[in-house]
């Protein structure tokens, strides 16, 4: 290696990390992030430096410039509400728009299955009938099915919502564990039963309860379990093709991007929550309550859509982490 051109090549960064250290007390936030970069590219090289060049006066001033960043590093934070900001702005709609993919494979499988469970338990009565008696399907269409809406206070419900809705994200969620393979059983149970309430709704003449009372906040709720579902799948497909990179740097990466959606998700369910309990129940018109859940499911795409596309094409991969320079070889 010309280590001559070397340092050549990587002085102007020597020079910019050196101008972000001595204002340190008066950078910005995109100016601490450089600096951050700068000061382990910095570190980097002065491994090579050392390991290449003879010139002590060289090593000493790039030793002295990484102390001084590294210092400068270790007392420039940014605000938490930054962290906050970047995270609901970039990393968590980056995650999500960089998955779109199995996002919508994971919707239309599961939507299709529902389907099929829907219209086979509608049309034939003996499936029906292993549901249970006459009795009590006519119990659970003309009175359970709405009244698990209303039964209980708003707040309350909103919390109980939110927590199951949680708890099956979680579920799809901590299967990426075990690289997304429990994740279609799961899918499809709960594909298997949206359809048989759907279907014995339907059987009984009451569709119109049933999409008034499960569309204003099941469209976002089902959006975010696919969400959860496909990040937790691709995670599984990474270990089969892990593309350019080391299997374990991709796992790594795609690991950090399933916490990435399960942290965001944890606010997308909560919406859906406070709907299911305030505006599923109410006295509104149903095509008003449905529109309400068109409109939450209609941000939250449009969301992650812009800021998603527009992260992606600043080269964001909303990983937490900024892996240092590699050293060059000879």
């Amino acid at each position: 290696m010309d280590i001559d051109a070397f340092v050549a090549a990587s002085k102007p960064s020597w020079d910019r990390l050196d101008d972000l250290v001595r204002r340190q007390r008066r950078l910005r936030g995109a100016e601490v992030d450089e600096l951050v970069e700068l000061y382990q590219r910095a570190a980097t090289h002065l491994s090579i430096v050392r390991s290449g060049s003879s010139d002590a006066l060289l090593v000493g001033r790039l030793s002295s410039l990484v102390a001084r960043a590294r210092s400068a590093v270790t007392g420039a934070h940014s605000p938490a509400w930054r962290e906050v900001a970047r995270f609901f702005t970039v990393s968590f709609p980056v995650v999500a728009y960089r998955a779109r993919r199995w996002w919508i494979g994971v919707t239309v499988v599961s939507l299709a299955v529902a389907y099929v469970v829907g219209v086979w338990v509608a049309r034939d009565p003996a499936v029906q009938s292993l549901v249970g008696t006459p009795e009590e399907i006519r119990q659970i269409v003309e009175h359970d099915f709405a009244d698990y809406y209303s039964e209980n206070p708003a707040a309350s419900f909103a919390g109980h919502v939110w927590l199951n809705n949680a708890w099956l994200s979680m579920q799809v969620v901590v299967s990426a564990i075990l690289l997304g393979l429990p994740i279609p059983w799961i899918l499809f149970q709960n594909a298997a039963n949206v359809g048989l309430m759907g279907g014995l709704m339907h059987a009984h003449g009451k569709a119109d309860v049933f999409w008034g009372l499960i569309l204003p906040h099941g469209m976002l709720e089902l959006t975010a379990v696919f969400l959860a579902a496909a990040a937790g799948l691709r995670l599984g497909w990474t270990v089969v093709d892990p593309g350019p990179r080391r299997r374990a740097e991709a796992l790594a990466e795609q690991g950090r991007a399933v916490m990435s959606v399960a942290l965001g998700l944890v606010v997308v369910l909560l919406v859906s929550g406070l709907i299911e309990a305030g505006v599923t129940p109410s006295g509104l018109p149903t095509w008003a309550r449905i529109s309400i859940g068109a409109l939450a499911e209609a941000l939250f795409i449009a969301y992650v859509v812009v800021f998603g596309r527009r992260a992606e094409r600043a080269d964001e991969t909303g990983d937490i982490e900024h892996a240092p320079d590699l050293a060059p070889t000879a």
